[in-house]
């Protein structure tokens, strides 16, 4: 209801102001057409006045010892209605007529021949407004001593004036009202997309976007939005706004999203953290006082070893969650050129004498040259581990599990595959979130049954601070993780190229 307000005020003002230049315009027109023929139709009278005082002083020449002679008036050829008069060298008027219709001239009133006074013979126009006659052009000349004065009615003149001015009235009229109608029907048909990009403002302003709606908003029309037209291009503005509040509306809502998980993550890290160290602790602490009471329920050694046991899972359970602190709080790393064929034939050897009960093999296709990746070799020796390690936990013994290096000219590829069980669907979008294990129980036997859900989620963060990406695909028989890194941008230096698949 606004904007309809607004537009008609819109139209109203337009449509007053073009009336206003058109009554101007018209105006102007009409003054300069009256000036024109009235300053037309006064020069050819003043000419027909001359003429008049011309011939006059000759016909009252003819008789010079008459100074009050108007005889001249009944010659042939007089207008109707035009006066004479003789006045002397004081300027007092001696006698005075003025020629009727079919009829003899008629001498002046005294107040008639007084609106006569004070002309100069010079020959000069002037107007008079004579009592009883009306409005007259008259002149008065000097031919060698005798003074004649001569009028004629302005009647015709100002009839003439009237009615062009009566007739320039009724066409402005008419004209302004005909042009006031097409350009009130012209401004509607120009301000009606104006109107629907305000009615569209409106209906945006209404939706709530306080509470993070960002799709759905009304857009204004493309016929609206025509950048030859100005209402076109406020309409295309309103568009590329619209589409900009609803873009920082989604950023606003995708952050929110990813503080919300970050703080569900943050809670169940903490909570997860805490159980993890308070398991470790409440066993030392039990064995501890089992020791300090001197039962014989249990062996000092064993309760020792239980100790030590429970202490190194809890010291590396802390040193990796200060590794992975470290890693988010985005510390530079060690940087040196690696072998990673060298480091991940040492990783699988290691993985050998830890899990004898799995078959071990290393594949290498080094076609394009050694896989010299800049990086921490201490890191990246530690990401490998933990593949080879995940493979050994979740699989049953018997499983071969395969370390395949391979290099491009861009890129160091390392695939970690296994033929065991694979892993649940349901586990694999977060498998390398923190914290995630098979084995959701958080109670376990010990450090030597399982890991503490942190692993992957190392191997991930250390990946990233390399500049690499890791991934995982698995079916029932198959599981492969994959983890890209960077090269070296040395050359190479002549390493021999290495292609052979052998188990360790």
């Amino acid at each position: 209801m606004t904007a309809r307000l607004r537009s008609r005020s819109l139209r109203t003002r337009l449509l007053v102001l073009i009336t206003a230049v058109l009554v101007c315009v018209c105006a102007a027109m009409a003054l300069t057409t009256v000036f024109a023929q009235r300053a037309y139709l006064l020069g050819n009278l003043d000419n027909r006045v001359g003429d008049a005082v011309e011939r006059n002083a000759g016909g009252a020449s003819l008789h010079p010892e008459l100074t009050r002679d108007l005889t001249f008036l009944d010659e042939g050829g007089q207008p109707a209605g035009m006066l004479a008069a003789r006045f002397d060298a004081k300027g007092d008027i001696l006698s005075a007529a003025v020629v009727g219709h079919d009829a003899p001239p008629r001498s002046l009133t005294t107040a008639q021949t007084a609106a006569l006074k004070g002309i100069a013979p010079d020959g000069s126009t002037h107007t008079r407004a004579v009592p009883g006659l009306g409005t007259y052009r008259v002149a008065a000349l000097d031919a060698s001593g005798i003074r004649v004065l001569t009028g004629l009615p302005m009647d015709d003149v100002l009839d003439t004036i009237s009615g062009l001015v009566e007739v320039e009235i009724a066409v402005a009229a008419v004209g302004l009202t005909a042009a006031g109608c097409l350009c009130a029907v012209v401004i509607r048909r120009q301000l009606r997309p104006l109107g629907r990009v305000a009615a569209t403002a409106v209906e945006v302003s209404h939706a709530p976007l306080g509470r993070g709606q960002v799709t759905g908003l009304t857009r204004v029309p493309d016929r609206d939005t025509d950048p030859g037209s100005e209402a076109g291009q406020v309409g295309a503005a309103l568009n590329r706004m619209i589409d900009h509040v609803e873009a920082s509306l989604a950023e606003r809502r995708r952050s929110e999203e990813q503080v919300r998980r970050s703080e569900e993550r943050m809670r169940r890290f903490l909570a997860d953290a805490s159980h993890e160290l308070r398991t470790p602790l409440a066993s030392i602490a039990g064995y501890a006082e089992l020791m300090n009471r001197g039962t014989d329920r249990i062996e000092p050694d064993l309760a020792w070893r239980r100790v030590n046991a429970e202490s190194a899972r809890m010291r590396s359970l802390v040193e990796d969650l200060l590794l992975l602190a470290r890693l988010d709080e985005g510390r530079p790393l060690q940087t040196a050129e690696v072998d990673m064929a060298a480091l991940v034939a040492e990783a699988v050897w290691d993985a050998r004498a830890a899990g004898a009960g799995h078959v071990w093999q290393l594949e290498l296709g080094l076609d394009d040259g050694p896989a010299l990746v800049p990086g921490d070799e201490a890191r990246l020796h530690q990401v490998v581990a933990n593949l080879l390690a995940n493979a050994r936990v979740h699989t049953p013994a018997g499983t071969t599990v395969t370390a395949t290096v391979e290099s491009t000219a861009t890129t160091c590829v390392i695939r970690v595959r296994d033929d065991g069980p694979g892993i649940p669907p349901a586990l694999l979008p977060t498998v390398f979130e923190r914290f995630t294990r098979a084995d959701t129980s958080r109670t376990r036997a010990g450090v030597l049954e399982g890991g503490s859900g942190l692993g992957l989620a190392i191997a991930s963060a250390i990946t990233t601070a390399h500049g690499g990406r890791i991934d995982v695909q698995s079916i029932p028989g198959r599981t492969e993780f994959t983890l890209e890194l960077p090269v070296s941008e040395l050359p190479p230096t002549g390493t021999a190229t290495v292609a052979r698949t052998a188990p360790v």
